[in-house]
């Protein structure tokens, strides 16, 4: 199966997904094998939350939105176009997956696939039906994919290397079970956002979009804010009222009951909005329904602790005042070429 093959078959899954959309679903004409997956992958959508309380069709169908855009055969050239993906002997990936946010493990799969391997997957119990539907519409496109791709939940065998993703205490688990195994071993990762306090309007309801979206459950999700001395919260809490809706959504409100009465019982000072604590802490990573803030006195320092803790942390989101900064509002949709952690995953494919 060439690489050429292997690329129209997700470019054509990219035009499928494109179909799907919140607003309204629109069946276009000239997708392949709507008649056997537009309506099951509708129904789909509509289930995920029955399998995953996190999941509302309003998330998954951004997840989907977002692959749609990226699977195009512009986007699929330009990033494999520095790779040499011709002379690659195939082996078998095996496949950690997480399921902390709807498809978070298609990159990875799309990764094996794309680099002429085998991909070998471990579902999340969390996150168990959209890709092995995306699996199943890749076959019908190229049926020689059947052979490249197994989904198993018995325990993993005969494969040549491994991407797991897990949590800190897992990761220590997986490096020593797969000692032996050329490997990528994720950790848990926060995102953080820089503020000068010169940010407008747009800005802040733009960094709401980091926060909430997908519940603040991804490792792009922005967790901890670095604010100035004396940083007046009242901008910041004003952008965040466009997000207001979300404490209708009962997980996510029983979040925010528990975590708020944690801090309160604790006598921790908090900021709260009815939807939002914030609270000043040094860690990275805040609970559901909360952000954790800094205060900072000189923003070299703090460029210089997030270089030091690199290892910590997955984005850095800020105006353009800042070296290297995301822009506000587009932490979850990272291009084919924004890799998890920063370390290239094609190129650790190459070398297997």
């Amino acid at each position: 199966m060439t690489l050429t093959e292997t690329k129209k078959a997700f470019t054509e899954l990219g035009k499928f997904l494109s179909q799907f959309a919140l607003e309204a679903n629109a069946q276009k004409e000239n997708v392949l094998y709507n008649d056997l997956f537009y309506n099951d992958f509708i129904a789909l959508i509509e289930l995920s939350q029955s399998h995953n309380r996190w999941f509302t069709q309003e998330q998954v169908y951004f997840a989907v939105q977002q692959w749609a855009n990226a699977l195009t055969e512009e986007n699929l050239d330009n990033w494999l176009t520095k790779y040499d993906l011709n002379s690659v002997t195939p082996k078998t990936v095996a496949l950690i997956l997480a399921g902390n946010i709807p498809l978070v493990g298609f990159h990875d799969f799309l990764s094996v696939i794309v680099s002429g391997h085998n991909a070998l997957v471990k579902l999340s119990s969390n996150d168990k039906y959209l890709l092995p539907f995306l699996g199943k519409y890749l076959v019908a496109v190229e049926p020689a994919l059947a052979n490249r791709i197994t989904f198993t939940e018995e325990k993993l065998e005969n494969f040549d290397a491994v991407i797991a993703t897990g949590s800190n205490n897992t990761a220590r688990y997986f490096e020593y079970y797969f000692k032996d195994k050329p490997s990528i071993i994720r950790k848990n990762r926060n995102s953080v956002a820089v503020l000068t306090g010169n940010e407008t309007k747009d800005e802040l309801v733009a960094l709401g979009e980091d926060i909430f979206r997908y519940f603040g459950l991804g490792c792009r999700n922005v967790s901890k804010l670095f604010v100035p001395a004396a940083y007046d919260f009242t901008a910041f809490f004003e952008a965040m009222y466009e997000y207001r809706d979300v404490i209708h959504y009962e997980k996510y409100a029983n979040n925010y009951d528990y975590n708020k009465a944690v801090f309160l019982m604790s006598n921790f000072k908090i900021l709260d909005n009815e939807f939002l604590t914030v609270k000043e802490d040094t860690s990275y990573a805040s609970p559901i329904s909360s952000i954790f803030y800094e205060y900072y006195n000189d923003i070299n320092n703090v460029l210089q602790r997030l270089e030091a803790e690199h290892e910590q942390i997955q984005c850095v989101v800020g105006n353009s005042a800042l070296p290297n900064a995301i822009p506000f509002g587009i932490t979850q949709q990272p291009g084919l070429s924004d890799y998890a952690d920063n370390v290239d995953t094609i190129s650790f494919l190459l070398k297997i």
